[in-house]
């Protein structure tokens, strides 16, 4: 466990967490034993009779897929292993965006009774849909990874999510009522008053992206607000990746225990994944629902049990718009061991970058996280950050904003830039390129409400 965890009253945590902290996982609620705690034969199992349903269905009644698969000589009957997975075509955003609104749907919009999407802001957006069963399956989904992560039936769950077209305030919101909490659709901005509900409302859980909890948590500060007298004890967070450092931050100024949950809209929205308490950098995989491969993103090629390489899922129950082998371009690697917990679902690291999000510096490949990394280290500077790539003189030219925090200004221009040059050659030494540092007055970096955009590229495409 943690440091940040051992900080935290054990009256406040509540059965479930207090348990954990005592290493005693086996006396932790599990939503669904038969299937979490299925020996590795049956799960596979299992995903086979599903996979071969999934394609045949598919086939029967999506005409984008029989076309493909026909072109590529494959027929339903030729799935006879998992493996012959591998003979499916992939699926990637542009084949969603070529089909919008409906191409992709397999019932007609009778049959679906919510729809969802993506922002669309680079292009077309993403268009999804949910029949009955995929509603109760996507409930289920969430109410396991919930209580995976100390939430109980009885707790009061504030969202701090939105809840327009995006999956993840409804995909929460839903799961946790499915357990038995009570719901608070606060819904996204307001801070001050999200603080004034968790103290008049009693909110014990709280949904967030990992950026808004921590501002959350630096406007209670500003306000006098004492976290560790809060009723809060669990954070749901989502919608972006969870540095460590910013984790363990939050954890330690709100006295609570946060957990990261991982989904995409392609393929249900959240609930792909989750974090247990005993795991706290890796998320069981809901493998009952999401056959997952683990491919080299160059060549699309398998990669071994436990490397690094590009996560692909292929959905195995749903009904409004099933999906073959979409590439989710979040790299990540899988690990099928049973967990401490007593859960034998394969757990996928936890995604801190994607093969899209890599940046090519001069020659170089750089991805934000370990930009990210680097920061979370040096204890002068905040977890917000900003990214700035532009052109100078025909260069590449890389540009770090990093805030510091209140107690390491100095009002001396040597020792501010002492520390510009220390973080500079950090990055460097990591980055094997030469950053500009740029230092932020403490508050001076925007805080995002929803996901944070920490990359700025200026450069021309």
């Amino acid at each position: 466990m943690s440091e940040a965890m051992d900080s935290i009253d054990v009256t406040k945590k509540g059965a479930a967490l207090a348990a954990a902290e005592a290493g005693r996982f086996d006396a932790l609620p599990i939503y669904k034993p038969e299937i979490e705690c299925a020996s590795r034969e049956d799960i596979r199992a299992l995903q086979l009779e599903k996979l071969k349903e999934t394609v045949a269905y598919a086939y029967e009644r999506v005409p984008y897929y029989r076309q493909k698969l026909d072109e590529m000589g494959v027929a339903p009957s030729d799935i006879q292993t998992l493996e012959d997975v591998r003979k499916l075509p992939f699926t990637d955003k542009a084949v969603l965006r070529e089909t919008f609104p409906f191409g992709l749907f397999a019932v007609p919009l009778d049959d679906i009774r919510e729809l969802h999407s993506s922002s669309g802001t680079t292009g077309k957006p993403v268009v999804v849909g949910y029949t009955d069963d995929d509603m109760d399956m996507w409930s289920e989904c969430i109410a396991r990874l919930v209580q995976m992560a100390g939430v109980v039936p009885g707790d009061i769950a504030q969202m701090a999510f939105g809840y327009g077209m995006f999956t993840g305030g409804f995909g929460l919101h839903y799961g946790l009522q499915r357990l038995g909490c009570a719901m608070i659709p606060a819904g996204s901005g307001n801070t001050e008053r999200h603080i004034q509900m968790i103290e008049d409302y009693g909110t014990t859980v709280l949904v967030a992206t990992p950026s808004y909890a921590m501002h959350i948590c630096e406007v209670g500060e500003k306000m006098g607000y004492d976290w560790e007298k809060s009723p809060l004890r669990v954070g749901l967070f989502g919608g972006e990746p969870c540095p460590p450092g910013l984790k363990a931050e939050i954890e330690r100024r709100m006295h609570i225990v946060c957990t990261d949950n991982y989904g995409l809209t392609e393929v249900m929205g959240p609930g792909v994944s989750g974090e247990c308490l005993a795991e706290r950098y890796q998320q069981h995989i809901a493998e009952d629902h999401f056959l997952w491969e683990v491919i080299d993103p160059e060549t699309g090629e398998p990669v071994g049990e436990g490397e690094m390489g590009e996560l692909v899922l292929t959905p195995l129950c749903k009904q409004g718009i099933p999906v073959l082998r979409y590439r989710t371009h979040d790299l990540t690697a899988v690990h099928t061991e049973p967990c401490a917990c007593g859960r034998t679902l394969a757990r996928m690291d936890k995604v801190r970058s994607r093969s899209d999000d890599m940046l090519i510096i001069r020659g170089t490949n750089v991805f934000p996280s370990q930009i990210e990394d680097v920061l979370t280290g040096i204890e002068e500077v905040t977890p917000h950050y900003h990214i700035i790539v532009e052109t100078r003189g025909g260069m590449d030219a890389l540009i770090v904003e990093t805030e510091l925090r209140p107690e390491a200004f100095r009002d001396s221009f040597e020792a501010m830039d002492a520390l510009r040059a220390r973080i500079a050659e950090k990055l460097k030494g990591t980055l094997l390129v030469a950053p500009e540092v740029r230092l932020v007055e403490p508050g001076g970096i925007e805080r995002a409400i929803g996901k944070a955009k920490h990359v700025d590229d200026r450069r021309e495409k």
